[in-house]
């Protein structure tokens, strides 16, 4: 207390009339006054006092250095100042506790009490008594109402921050957004009475959702849909939402969302037609297998458009899976790329709103992902409105249960978004709250969360019995009334509408679904199809005979040399390191001397051309710019100022279409599915997504399982995503030698993916461009190289880039005829082993063939050439275990005998000793050419070992052309 025993003995009235003066002219005291009032007024803002002199900083187990603790604090001596202005300060102080805590008491909750959170909001908390409720504070003034007596402030606080919404915000760093946000909160709040036509059009929303539902429950007792029931004042939300936006310039509003009130968005928000949703209902759904196997109803994407004051407003509801957030991303992706390509960069044109169950947002750790990406300059959408509908179960599992943290959106705080809490039965709170986050997205480009309280009427689906595990909770459900009815009784009590109105409209909507189910005809939303849709259009499915022979992808020479001048040039006066400076020197001679391309340098070389070409190439991924292995070096750094130098983006001067190519943060699942989604969005475009280590692609399984894969035959969405993996066994051990080929081989079938492993610079700078070259899409999976990027045979001409396609097998050009005794047909890096020790031994009795391409299986291709080999026995020989790798694919797509030379089966990719692992490569090199010995591992290990008799392969029964 030493340290403060000035203050202890001043004089009260001394003290105030220096404070006085301080706030009218800090210069006009004293400068260890100055310091004293400037940590006195931080010490009220940031640590409001509580009851017993203790601080909001002390109650949370902080500490600062200039406060050990609170009895030794300026903001201690608060009460020695005189009354009067020590409870103006008070009042102030009260006010702050409001804004920062009020949400903890708000009536958010319309079925249960939330958890006893200690909120401090009671006059008594902060030195203030009944006896002043009276008295007048200019503290009123903060909060929009002037100087107005306590009981007029405190009925105000609580009017607006423990009514139907909590509102936290104060977290907010940025001054401006903090401003913003209090004065829509403390003045439009309090002042809300929206229109009487707002109000009708809000009520005509909810009696479409709940009549809906209502109607869906009686005529198709006990099957899943998923319903609203409980948050059907999503859908006024969303209307009021998506009108707000359009108003505000919004063009498009992209949505993702799971499956709960799925089909109520779909009708009441998309305009799916009726005659479209009862159909799928009545199991009459005339399904094209064709064109894939499709999805439940309540997974599928749609596409419609709406008209707000005059202008088109599309809207997009993506597909999404049962693997809850998983759409969030795609969503995300599928926005940017519309930023970026039809929207000229404008982030206000397109509006992405994620619609969460609470249960998902808070335990599903692609949130997070999808929040640290919101603000990075390679993922920024320009904000999301994250739309939760908290019907406080997951599946069966109570909130109690299913987090930690108080509220499900406190991963909003990663990013200073506000959290508005909102009680489902109340819609005009809800509409309010989304029409504050629109305004807010449009004006700051930040994330805003609504967290609308509400409850599940039903159990998960309509079929579950919910009080198996909540029998409290669901007997309070059972004789809770809708929305619609809570709404209906407050309009009639407020004198808004007549008493008939909401039964006129409910009797009126129950007919037209009558109408619906009866075939009475609905006319669907207008529909105009945008540019980039309108380039999917002009592309067409693939066929099996496309993938007999790809089509050229040669380049001009001319344009070839453009690029490459480009990707040895700097800027006068940058200086790389010398590594780079040295590197560009090497580029240089092989580009202009030498003639020919390393990997590098076809995969730039690659791109370049693209972009020469119109096209756009996004390149994503971790430490992509220089590539893990730096290899790439598509970006250059100043080595002294750090600024950064894109050569892809000075081909030429009044080059409009940049090279994009960003370094991701350490995201695999979230990342990938951004990608997925740009993708979907634009068929002009390259996108890539690279793995640091191709196994690291394992932590976005879901996203290949769900979306990559099956995206044509599942979705009807065709895809050309890029998976750039590094795959090889170099020692590096069981994490950085696989990227799991046989994941995505047994993941192949009806041509869905492209899945390649290449060993020639031109033959990937051709496969690059093919995906583009195609009058279709395709997922492409490259088992991508990590030795073989400096590898000193791996090297092209020059002269293969300009003419030519995509070899899908490369034959062995040296060793062929009837004295062939052995061809060995392999993939990938184990190809240039084997052809060390082909040419070390000179044989001419072993042959190697390299398949390029793995799926779609190149059989034609291999068969023919494979008569050039009438006397041989076939093997595939891998570096993978013999459980792992193509072995198992290839012993089901080809009909011929095939034996076996690899690693044995094994539980793990690769040995983790070097020494172990450089045995085990010696060993299968020497079976693959010991003609005189029997090649194979014990069968205990190795599994089969051959196909005994030819057999026919697999057929495709569903590849076909509409």
């Amino acid at each position: 207390m030493d340290k403060f025993s000035y203050i202890a003995n001043a004089h009260g009235h001394y003290l105030e009339e220096l404070y006085q003066a301080y706030q009218a002219d800090p210069q006009s005291v004293d400068p260890s006054w100055q310091k004293f009032f400037e940590g006195f007024d931080f010490a009220q803002q940031a640590f409001p006092m509580l009851p017993g002199g203790e601080s909001t900083a002390e109650r949370n187990g902080q500490q600062t250095a200039a406060s050990p603790r609170a009895a030794d604090t300026p903001a201690a001596a608060a009460p020695a100042i005189s009354s009067g202005n020590a409870k103006e300060l008070n009042v102030s102080q009260l006010i702050h506790a409001y804004r920062s805590r009020g949400h903890l008491k708000s009536k958010t909750n319309p079925v249960r009490e939330r958890r006893n959170h200690k909120a401090y909001l009671d006059i008594t908390d902060f030195g203030l008594t009944e006896a002043d409720l009276d008295q007048e504070f200019d503290a009123g003034k903060e909060i929009g109402i002037g100087r107005a007596p306590l009981r007029k402030i405190v009925e105000a606080l609580r009017y607006i921050y423990v009514g139907t919404v909590g509102f936290e915000f104060m977290y907010i760093r940025n001054p401006d957004m903090l401003e913003w946000f209090k004065n829509k909160a403390e003045e439009e709040a309090l002042k809300f009475n929206p229109p009487l036509e707002e109000k009708k059009q809000i009520l005509k929303k909810l009696n479409e959702a709940v009549v809906f539902e209502n109607f869906l429950h009686t005529k198709y007792l006990g099957q899943k849909r998923f319903s609203l029931e409980g948050g059907e004042s999503t859908i006024p939300a969303l209307d009021a939402g998506i009108t707000r936006a359009g108003e505000l310039g919004v063009k498009e509003v992209v949505i993702g969302m799971a499956h709960r009130g799925r089909l109520n968005v779909l009708a009441n928000i998309m305009g799916k037609t009726y005659e479209q949703i009862f159909n799928e209902f009545e199991g009459g759904y005339d399904v094209d297998l064709t064109m894939g196997d499709g999805d439940v109803k309540y997974h599928m994407g749609y596409s419609s458009q709406v008209d707000v004051g005059g202008n088109r407003v599309d809207l997009k509801l993506a597909p999404n899976p049962s693997h809850l957030e998983a759409v969030d991303p795609v969503v995300e992706g599928f926005a940017r790329a519309k930023i970026d390509w039809q929207y000229n960069n404008d982030v206000n044109s397109t509006l992405p709103i994620l619609i969460h169950g609470d249960a998902a947002v808070a335990g599903q750790g692609i949130v997070y992902e999808l929040i640290q990406m919101s603000k990075l300059k390679a993922y920024a959408t320009g904000g999301t409105i994250h739309f939760v509908i908290n019907n406080q179960v997951g599946f069966t599992t109570d909130y109690d249960d299913a987090r930690s943290s108080i509220y499900c959106t406190d991963v909003a705080k990663v990013v200073d978004a506000p959290v508005l809490h909102v009680n489902g039965d109340d819609p005009e709170a809800v509409v309010f709250c989304m029409k504050l986050a629109v305004e807010y997205r449009q004006k700051f480009n930040n994330d805003i969360f609504i967290d609308m309280v509400c409850y599940r009427r039903h159990g998960h689906n309509e079929s579950d019995e919910p009080k198996f595990t909540q029998p409290q909770l669901y007997n309070i459900i059972s004789k809770h009334a809708n929305p619609r009815e809570f709404y209906n009784k407050r309009l009639m009590e407020r004198g808004d509408v007549d008493a008939q109105l909401a039964q006129r409209m409910d009797e009126e909507f129950r007919q037209l679904l009558q109408d619906r189910l009866d075939m009475v005809k609905q006319k669907p939303l207008p529909y105009q199809y945008q540019e980039l849709e309108q380039a999917w259009q002009s592309l067409r499915r693939s066929k099996p005979e496309d993938f007999e022979q790809s089509p050229e992808t040669g380049v001009a020479q001319e344009v070839l040399h453009k690029v490459a001048e480009a990707l040895v040039k700097v800027p006068q006066g940058f200086r790389p390191i010398k590594q780079i400076e040295k590197a560009l020197v090497q580029r240089k001679e092989m580009f202009f001397e030498q003639k020919e391309v390393n990997w590098a340098g076809a995969e730039l070389l690659a791109y370049g051309s693209l972009l020469e070409e119109g096209n756009m190439v996004r390149l994503v991924g971790q430490d992509v710019e220089r590539g893990t292995f730096s290899h790439r070096h598509a970006v250059l750094h100043d080595a002294k100022t750090g600024q950064a130098y894109n050569s892809l983006n000075h081909i030429r001067e009044d080059n409009s279409e940049p090279f994009r190519v960003y370094n991701s943060l350490l995201s695999e699942y979230a990342a990938m599915g951004f990608e997925f989604g740009y993708a979907m969005a634009n068929p002009h475009a390259l996108v890539i997504w690279e793995a640091q280590f191709g196994d690291f692609a394992n932590g976005a399984q879901v996203m290949i399982d769900q979306f990559v894969t099956p995206s044509e035959s599942k979705w009807q969405r065709m895809n050309g995503l890029v998976l750039l993996l590094p795959h090889g066994y170099e020692g590096q051990g069981p994490e950085h030698s696989s990227a799991r080929l046989e994941r995505f081989l047994q993941l192949s079938a009806e041509n869905n993916i492209i899945v390649a492993n290449v060993t020639e610079p031109a033959n990937f700078f051709h496969l690059l461009r093919r995906q583009l070259a195609w009058p279709f899409r395709k997922p492409l999976i490259v088992m991508s190289p990590k030795s073989l990027l400096r590898h000193p045979r791996v090297v092209s001409p020059m002269s293969e880039l300009t003419e030519g396609r995509f070899r899908e097998i490369l034959p062995d050009s040296k060793v062929r005829g009837e004295g062939v005794k052995r061809v060995l047909l392999c993939s990938g890096k184990v190809y240039y082993d084997l052809l060390e020790r082909q040419e070390s031994e000179k044989r001419q009795d072993v042959a190697i063939i390299r398949l390029e391409q793995l799926h779609p299986f190149p059989q034609n291709a291999l068969d023919a050439e494979l008569e050039n080999y009438p006397n041989a026995e076939l093997f595939w020989v891998q570096e993978e275990p013999a459980n792992m790798g193509a072995w198992n694919f290839i012993l089901r797509v080809y009909p011929r005998p095939v034996r076996f030379i690899g690693r044995k089966a094994s539980s793990s990719p690769a040995t983790g000793y070097y020494k172990v692992h450089n045995k085990e490569q010696e060993e299968l090199i020497n079976r693959s050419f010991a003609i005189d010995q029997a090649p194979e591992l014990p069968a205990t290990d190795a599994g089969p070992v051959m196909q005994a008799e030819p057999r026919q392969a697999e057929p495709d029964h569903r590849n076909k052309s509409k």
